[in-house]
């Protein structure tokens, strides 16, 4: 069975990397994506007009904008790479050149950035049919700021995060806990918890012992918000277990969080964190709000929400400094990651707000 897993996720990867260029030499020749110094949300595409719109924060020197990521059509090339410097007081060129030789003209162009940013779609209105047939939070692939654990679980038949319907065009993101199966559960991974983030999930970087490790958490943020508002109603499953299937002796729990982080030369530094850990039964929807606190977290603070490797900005840089990146998780089991949780778990998720301070 895990043979048959393995090939399976190889098909799924080789198809994905190849799906550009079936037969002969491909006249594709797209960005897929583009990240900048400065950048405050994920780069606006458009594969028709051939153009990019990046949205840069007031103040910042338009003349000096670097290249941090391209990722273009496989087995095209670009005239420009990571390092280059983009002059965006005027439209920028990018030249991609196809394998067959094709030739694409892009422009990229930015804007002024909101001082009070919101995550894309965090209504969760908007979804996409994926080529699998299941569905994603996003208007498509190429531009959704979201990901879900969907891409690894479903090899196994399973969907733990679905379109919750509302009625009358109103979505929302509904999380559950599911069984694997007894086979899976030999093998280490007896439940699939539903999860949405925002980052990206890779394919290519499944390990079916660590759910996380395909998955590329964050997106460009340059807001300070004073709290995380949400909709939401919960209901944990009967019954805790951990991964060896031992009864646990507290109930399941929500995750709900958003760290704000201020990156730069592949290091993370956390500004500010916001998080709801919680077993309650809510019958009804409920909207809260959750305090981003910055800087580091004292002893009042749980560990579980401290980072890992205990790195924040400095405590003076924390009154001031921007982010440069934000982290949103919501899962229906908070160590689902270890898979532990209660199968039956639900999680409704919607409405996701970034609340401000009234200068």
């Amino acid at each position: 069975m895990i043979k048959r897993i393995l090939i399976l996720l190889l098909v799924i990867t080789v198809s994905s990397c190849v799906k550009e260029s079936y037969f002969g030499y491909s006249s594709y020749g797209n960005i897929k994506e583009l990240v900048v110094s400065n950048q405050a949300k994920n780069a606006v595409i458009d594969t028709k007009n051939l153009s990019v719109e990046i949205e840069i924060p007031g103040g910042v020197d338009l003349s000096t904008i670097t290249i941090q990521s391209i990722n273009l059509s496989s087995f095209s090339t670009s005239d420009k790479k990571v390092g280059d410097v983009l002059d965006l007081n005027e439209p920028a060129q990018i030249q991609v050149v196809a394998e067959d030789g094709s030739v694409y003209n892009w422009t990229v162009t930015s804007f002024v950035a909101s001082v009070t940013p919101q995550i894309d779609n965090s209504d969760f209105n908007l979804w996409y049919k994926t080529g699998s047939g299941y569905y994603e939070p996003g208007a498509d692939a190429n531009t959704t700021v979201w990901g879900t654990g969907n891409p690894g679980t479903q090899i196994l038949n399973k969907l733990a995060t679905t379109p919750f319907d509302f009625g009358n065009g109103n979505y929302g993101a509904k999380l559950e806990t599911l069984d694997n199966g007894k086979l899976a559960g030999t093998f280490g991974a007896p439940i699939s918890a539903g999860s949405i983030f925002t980052g990206k999930f890779d394919s290519d970087k499944i390990d079916p012992s660590n759910p996380q490790a395909a998955i590329d958490f964050g997106i460009p943020f340059v807001g300070r918000p004073a709290k995380l508002r949400l909709k939401y109603k919960f209901s944990p499953g009967a019954v805790n277990k951990n991964k060896q299937g031992d009864v646990l002796p507290y109930p399941d729990m929500l995750d709900i969080y958003a760290l704000l982080e201020v990156r730069f030369s592949g290091k993370i530094q956390r500004l500010g964190t916001a998080w709801l850990r919680s077993s309650d039964d809510t019958s009804e929807f409920n909207t809260v709000e959750i305090p981003f606190n910055y800087g580091e977290l004292d002893s009042s603070f749980p560990d579980y929400m401290k980072p890992v490797d205990g790195v924040y900005v400095s405590q003076d840089s924390a009154q001031f400094v921007l982010p440069t990146h934000i982290t949103f998780v919501a899962s229906s089991s908070y160590d689902g990651a270890n898979f532990a949780g209660a199968i039956g778990s639900e999680l409704i998720v919607d409405d996701v707000e970034m609340v401000y301070d009234e200068d």
